[in-house]
């Protein structure tokens, strides 16, 4: 393998491959990044057998070939090399020789027939636009339980309904929806994307602005774009009945601007309790929206907001992170918050919005 190619190129695909690398003592291959000249470009390869990926670079190729080497070492390398300029990349007797005008570095490689390869997924495909598939992701992904020991709730739910494509999770404590509009999809009858790939996946498709092509089958699904190829396994499970539990009527109902209650929350929770408990009262005739919270080791706070709100007086409380996270998936200037009694999920709805919904269950204490 023999190459050359442009520093700064070489050194973004290198950021988005090396976090994908694993951690494997076993496999220790796992840790390495894949190089593979060929053509006229330069791909890198990684994966944790969860996640994998496959990055491509264009490049003047000397000399055809492949070479694996310790992804961190990699990484380490390139965030410190600054020059503005093309670096020559070769394998020798089994190492990788880094070469610009004022750096010369040996990289120890390791056997390149050991790394795994990475699926080509064949199955069921569509186009959506970056933007709206990391819309329907971020809107719903804080929800999902970080614990494996529950695997179809520790996921992003994706599955079709109608015109929709539909985003889902849940850790039983709350559970977000994002319904995306997207015409002419195939019936999808639901995939579960794993909660630990989410983070990657957004990183890697974030800043993207283009179509990617997601196909998928019964074990796999990846993400595509020009010179990206994202593949993740997919959960097999079942994802919870969540419709059942959405509640169909409310009575009461409040409508409040989103800063106003942000900031309640913000300062309710220097007061809260080591449950993170805030209550919550309602009392639409008396017009009292009031959000309190009480810690023995530091005082007590009691907030007063405005809102428009009809129905029966009614009080109750809930983990105020849970609420919190539910704003970064708000654009509205205002939301509505639906009870159907004090047992039931408070139910928090963008107003005009209706692509989003959130629930959060109360607590007992």
């Amino acid at each position: 393998m023999k190459l050359e190619c442009n520093i700064e190129e070489i050194r973004n695909k290198i950021s988005q491959t090396e976090r994908i690398t694993g951690k494997n003592l076993t496999l220790p291959v796992l840790n390495s990044i894949l190089l593979i000249a060929s053509g006229k470009s330069l791909k890198l390869r990684s994966t944790n057998l969860s996640l994998g990926i496959e990055v491509e670079i264009p490049a003047k190729i000397e000399k055809e070939g492949m070479l694996a080497v310790s992804g961190s070492v990699l990484g380490g390398i390139f965030s410190n090399i600054f020059q503005n300029e093309n670096v020559r990349l070769e394998s020798v007797d089994g190492n990788l020789l880094v070469e610009t005008k004022k750096s010369k570095i040996r990289l120890k490689g390791q056997p390149h027939e050991d790394f795994p390869t990475i699926p080509k997924v064949v199955g069921v495909s569509f186009d959506i636009e970056s933007k709206k598939l990391i819309d329907g992701i971020k809107s719903v992904y804080y929800s999902s339980s970080p614990s494996d020991i529950k695997p179809e709730i520790s996921s992003v739910f994706m599955y079709t309904n109608e015109d929709n494509l539909v985003f889902v999770s849940t850790d039983s404590f709350r559970l977000a929806e994002k319904k995306i509009k997207i015409k002419g999809l195939e019936e999808i009858p639901g995939i579960l994307i794993p909660f630990k790939n989410i983070s990657e996946i957004l990183r890697i498709f974030g800043e993207f602005n283009g179509t990617i092509k997601v196909c998928f089958n019964k074990n796999q699904i990846s993400f595509s774009s020009d010179n990206i190829y994202l593949t993740s396994r997919v959960i097999d499970g079942i994802f919870p009945d969540y419709r059942q539990i959405i509640p169909k009527n409310s009575v009461t109902n409040a409508i409040i601007l989103k800063q106003d209650l942000l900031n309640a929350l913000k300062l309710s929770n220097i007061f809260s309790d080591k449950f993170n408990q805030v209550n919550l009262v309602i009392k639409p005739k008396e017009k009292i929206f009031e959000l309190s919270s009480a810690n023995n080791d530091i005082g007590e706070n009691k907030t007063f907001l405005d809102a428009a709100m009809t129905g029966e007086n009614i009080e109750l409380g809930f983990n105020y992170k849970y609420f919190l996270d539910c704003f970064q998936s708000i654009t509205t200037d205002s939301m509505s918050i639906k009870l159907a009694g004090v047992g039931s999920p408070i139910v928090v709805l963008p107003v005009g919005d209706i692509s989003f919904i959130y629930l959060i269950m109360p607590m007992n204490r």
